[in-house]
């Protein structure tokens, strides 16, 4: 990747992977990332979600992941989950 034109193509392939796993995600748990059901955990979303961040960074720093798991990919999600309940929060929307 030299040239502008295939990392251009490479970023948006990788950024398009990350939609359509947080779209299809959000399909099939809800939007449970952005409003939990609280069950057990009181925690705000971005606290949650800050939580998620730190499990995925510690099993990046450990060299451990679940057999077809994409830590990386799942991490890079959570990211983006929580920018967008940051930006909901600082203008005081539900996401």
């Amino acid at each position: 990747m030299t040239d502008s034109t295939g990392a251009a193509t490479a970023i948006a392939g990788v950024c398009d992977d990350v939609k359509r796993m947080l779209l299809k995600k959000n399909r099939a748990y809800g939007n449970s990332a952005l409003e939990p059901l609280r069950i057990f955990s009181r925690a705000d979303p971005i606290e949650q979600l800050n939580v998620r961040i730190d499990d995925k960074l510690s099993r990046i720093a450990r060299g451990r992941e679940f057999a077809g798991d994409d830590t990386e990919l799942d991490l890079i999600g959570y990211l983006v989950l929580r920018r967008v309940a940051r930006t909901a929060a600082r203008n005081g929307l539900k996401p």
